[in-house]
């Protein structure tokens, strides 16, 4: 973007403001399809905070490699419905590998890891400790892409690991930093390198082809931990048998679909930024749900990491 010095640089608070009254002045004026847009958006936010909850209901009954492979080989049933109705086409050869690489790592390893993190940590912390996967896209497109990364960015960056720590503590008592809390931060990791691998991909075929692809390539990766899944479903009390289900259903196939909706009509990050809301949602949905109440500490920690997150995608990234 092209810009002329008419004068000093605007402070924080003034950038601050000045986005905040861009993105109420484009809300203002939705058109239907917008509109349509808006309610895609508040589902999408909806259904992926439930996730979190879901996972540790569904923990209950299915060890976390079984439970990732029974979502998303339900997740891969939901979404053979749009290939039959030919919304999805094949991927290209050359993109195979990357589409390989993207669902490897940010479907499978991602909720490998997620799932066996929320067997100690808490659903509320979990989703506050992934919001740290923009801090790792940003440093993986500064790394990889060559994109700008400015003072702000490491300032951002240094308050969401401070975050980071006290929600780490906060889940493992005098322990210190547990291993839950290091691999809900590698799912997060995964999270990000799948945002900066699917990038080309979203651009050539949209949101839902991208995801289809990346869907079916996760459950095929977690293909042998489904026997596990199938042999547990007797013994498995009907809430963790729901919850498995509902996970496959709702948060991974049907949040996706409205997703793809979302993009389709809001620039990527003004979408992207009411992902912050998921965080707050699970921590409140795991207290309807679970019970579990979220510590102080903890509370301190996730908004800590959602300020360090918008100071990196608001004033740390290069325009």
């Amino acid at each position: 973007m092209l810009c002329q010095d008419v004068g000093p640089a605007p402070s924080f608070g003034d950038e601050i403001r000045s986005r905040f009254m861009t993105d109420l002045a484009a809300a203002s004026t939705l058109h239907p399809s917008r509109s349509l847009a808006g309610w895609a958006l508040a589902t999408t936010i909806l259904l992926w905070a439930s996730a979190y909850p879901a996972i540790r209901a569904g923990l209950d009954g299915f060890a976390p490699g079984p439970l990732a492979a029974l979502r998303y080989g339900v997740a891969a049933l939901a979404f053979l419905v749009p290939v039959a109705a030919g919304r999805v086409g094949r991927p290209r050869r050359a993109d195979l590998a990357r589409i390989a690489a993207s669902g490897g790592l940010g479907i499978a390893l991602y909720n490998l890891a997620l799932n066996s993190g929320e067997r100690t940590v808490s659903a509320g912390a979990a989703s506050f400790l992934i919001n740290c996967s923009p801090i790792f896209t940003a440093l993986l497109g500064r790394l990889l892409l060559g994109e700008r990364f400015r003072a702000w960015g490491w300032v951002g960056s240094v308050v969401s690991l401070a975050g980071v720590g006290l929600i780490a503590s906060a889940e493992a008592g005098a322990a210190g930093i547990g291993a839950g809390a290091s691999l809900v931060l590698l799912a997060a990791g995964c999270q990000a390198v799948q945002f900066v691998l699917q990038k080309p991909l979203l651009a050539r075929y949209g949101a839902l082809a991208t995801t289809a692809y990346l869907v079916f390539t996760g459950a095929f990766c977690l293909l042998p931990f489904l026997p596990a899944a199938l042999r547990a479903i007797p013994d498995a009390s009907n809430t963790a048998l729901a919850a498995a289900l509902y996970l496959g259903v709702f948060p991974a196939a049907i949040a996706y679909a409205t997703w793809s909706v979302v993009l389709a009509q809001f620039p990527v990050a003004r979408a992207s930024s009411f992902i912050y809301l998921v965080a707050p949602l699970a921590t409140g949905l795991a207290v309807l749900w679970l019970g579990e109440w979220p510590t102080t500490r903890a509370l301190l920690g996730g908004g800590t990491v959602l300020i360090g997150v918008a100071l990196v995608n608001m004033l740390g990234r290069g325009r």
